[in-house]
């Protein structure tokens, strides 16, 4: 088999079906733990179970030697009383990144009178502003990237850090090797990988009841810990740019202009069969999506395969976040894909005005989209299978009136959606390490826990 991550990058589709007969395959062997955890987010037809199965797989054997090593680190821990709880956020992404995009404004808005907040950094130091920024908004910012992960550890476990957070999971880069030597007390997955890390890594998943509901539990290893609206953190950011103008940015200056700036691995031949069906039912629309130089001539060509003008696709480049936001503005419709939904870029969407179809599955990166609509207030743009989202999207995109109402509706929305709200989220979080920090301290075993 090919490799699944640079087919699906390229959208190399010929064999996309005798490629994900191959996945499966390997994940019902269940013996080598040769399938990589990540590239089961985006097959269609993986449910949750499966994808725990795989994360126990692809780290079983790395975890029989964790926990040798750990017999020859002895970590002890102790339940301080009367001190700051000690938090520790572990990434590789602390720079101009989209994790760091997302979490800045809950960082700075962290109460330091109850916690100390500290960062352990394996990632490149990128010497951009958000970078300083970052560094700014922690109490100590550690860079561990040359030590080893038991190096690591042992210095996580130095500070006497109460509850570390990994930003990662199974993404590019991770040092899931670290948590596995258990050098905090608690430890949480949050944020970075939406998914099960399997047994004996994590505690607990910031999570929330949309994104997975109760009866999923089986399929994660971790307990819920819920916050009460999104479990993705999202500020304000500034004020959105001047919008730009279509002719600016390559757009016609007519016609319906359907977005999806996800990135192309997440594109699959179903999602795009409707995207087609849509750009066909809508004469003179055009798909945006962003740049992604190995894919173009690949979408281009299925395009023309399906009786639709290859050039009816407009790619665009990279942009500064600041000028990304601003040219959202011009994107009528944002179409979702599935079973991986848009995380960061749905959120910086519903920041710029652009509304979202999304189809939910099951699986929680499946929900992810649908979990922003509903914090910001948009539960009607949440389909539950693909002919839902193709109506919805060419009935929106049919009717402009309709279209304009649901704009405004967002419009109005935003200013005080639970979405975009980082204070009151920030003391959600803190009352969730709080009673993680309690039940600790208690005696008490992980458990399901909810903010508020």
């Amino acid at each position: 088999m090919r490799s699944p991550g640079r087919s699906r990058s390229m959208c190399e589709w010929d064999d996309f079906a005798s490629d994900a007969k191959a996945l499966d395959d390997l994940l019902v062997a269940d013996g080598s733990g040769a399938l990589p955890p990540f590239f089961l987010l985006s097959q269609p037809g993986v449910g949750a179970t499966d994808q725990r199965r795989c994360s126990e797989a692809w780290t079983r054997d790395r975890r029989a030697a964790a926990a040798m090593e750990r017999r020859t680190h002895d970590f002890r821990f102790h339940a301080f009383d009367g001190r700051k709880i000690k938090l520790g956020y572990l990434s590789n992404d602390f720079h101009d990144h989209a994790t760091a995009l997302l979490l800045i404004e809950m960082l700075e808005a962290h109460d330091h009178d109850r916690f100390c907040v500290n960062a352990y950094s394996y990632g490149a130091d990128d010497g951009k502003a958000m970078r300083r920024r970052l560094v700014g908004a922690f109490d100590s910012f550690v860079d561990i990237k040359a030590l080893s992960d038991g190096d690591a550890a042992r210095a996580i476990h130095r500070d006497e850090v109460d509850i570390l957070i990994d930003l990662k999971g199974f993404t590019a880069n991770a040092r899931s090797g670290i948590l596995m030597l258990r050098p905090a007390p608690v430890q949480v997955n949050y944020l970075g990988y939406p998914g099960t890390l399997g047994a004996d890594i994590c505690d607990y998943v910031i999570t929330d009841d949309y994104v997975t509901p109760l009866a999923s539990a089986a399929d994660y290893s971790e307990s819920f810990a819920y916050m009460p609206h999104s479990y993705q953190p999202r500020g304000r950011a500034g004020p959105l740019g001047l919008n730009p103008g279509r002719a600016s940015v390559g757009l016609p200056e007519q016609g319906v202009v359907f977005c999806c700036f996800n990135q192309a691995y997440k594109f699959t031949p179903e999602m795009f069969d409707i995207w087609c069906r849509l750009l066909d039912a809508a004469p003179g629309s055009v798909l945006w999506l962003l740049a992604a130089p190995m894919a173009e001539g690949n979408l281009r060509n299925e395009a023309w395969k399906r009786g639709v003008n290859g050039n009816r696709l407009i790619f665009a480049p990279d942009m500064a976040q600041g000028e990304h936001l601003a040219r959202l503005q011009l994107a009528d419709l944002v179409l979702d894909t599935a079973p991986y939904n848009a995380h960061t870029t749905a959120s910086d969407a519903l920041w710029a005005g652009a509304p979202i179809v999304t189809c939910s599955g099951s699986t929680f990166p499946s929900r992810v989209a649908g979990s922003l609509l509903r914090a910001v207030g948009m539960p009607e743009l949440i389909t539950a299978d693909l002919g839902g989202y193709f109506d919805l999207a060419s009935g929106l995109a049919a009717d402009p009136g309709w279209l304009a109402r649901t704009k405004a509706k967002l419009a109005g929305n935003r200013a005080g959606a639970a979405l975009f709200d980082v204070d009151s989220y920030t003391r959600d979080l803190e009352g969730l390490y709080q009673t993680m920090w309690r039940r600790h301290a208690g005696g008490l075993p992980p458990a399901a826990i909810a903010a508020g």
